[in-house]
């Protein structure tokens, strides 16, 4: 039935949702918006969620270049800011979220990594987000917190970009949030440190001006901040925004 209503945008007989909803979110959020994405679409007959999971600035970028969507979730008020800024928000961003960065290493941690200082041995690989993603200006302040100056061996454009590179052997070590490590914990330890609290980073989602869907994208934006919202976030390992 899903599929008959695909592109349909109008809101049901009853003022409910139907239709397609478009989603961009932060790569970081793909397990836990797929989870409440599904909710969703059994919650609202008729309705199916797609997302488009990439970097924040990749998706910033897209949206401010006239790509269709309805909502846009982003990894850091910054990426926000951009497509608030350029007149692409239906409303005030609200944060939803918040997220920490460990440095993920292969099961079992054989290098023996244990802060950030570790990062600097000579011969050790390390994996970085690039500095405009927001998991790249995160692990950028949590350096200069500690003091630290690493030079990595590739920068990724997303966070799965860089945890892929630790499952793959191809680095020791990379900067990615406490959510990704957790997501692949078969494969990979996050090893937490102190300075990751200086660099937290919120999540903030609005509806966008030009929705196809809007109904469907504020049912959506309800969920996600509702108390079962809330509860498949902190399961991924996602904190609770700061304040009431």
């Amino acid at each position: 039935m899903a599929g008959c209503t695909a592109g349909t945008t109008a809101p049901a007989a009853d003022g409910g949702p139907r239709g397609t909803l478009t989603v961009f979110a932060a790569a970081s959020l793909t397990e836990s918006f797929t989870t409440l994405g599904r909710r969703f679409e059994a919650e609202h007959p008729g309705t199916t969620v797609t997302f488009n999971f990439a970097g924040s600035s990749a998706l910033a970028t897209q949206i401010t270049q006239g790509a269709p969507a309805d909502v846009f979730a982003s990894a850091a008020p910054r990426n926000m800011a951009t497509v608030t800024d350029a007149g692409h928000a239906a409303d005030t961003p609200t944060v939803f979220a918040r997220n920490q960065l460990v440095i993920a290493v292969p099961q079992g941690n054989p290098q023996r990594l244990t802060g950030l200082a570790d990062l600097t041995r000579p011969g050790l690989k390390v994996a970085l987000c690039a500095a405009q993603v927001p998991c790249g200006a995160a692990a950028t302040t949590a350096l200069d917190a500690a003091g630290v100056r690493v030079t990595p061996v590739t920068l990724e454009q997303d966070v799965r970009g860089a945890l892929a590179k630790v499952r793959l052997g191809e680095v020791d070590a990379a900067l990615v949030y406490r959510t990704d490590a957790r997501a692949a914990d078969r494969e990979v330890d996050g090893v937490e440190f102190p300075e990751s609290t200086r660099a937290a980073n919120d999540y903030p989602i609005v509806v966008l001006t030009d929705a196809p869907n809007p109904v469907a994208a504020r049912a959506f934006v309800a969920l996600v901040r509702s108390a079962s919202g809330r509860a498949v976030l902190t399961d991924a390992g996602f904190q609770p925004p700061a304040g009431p």
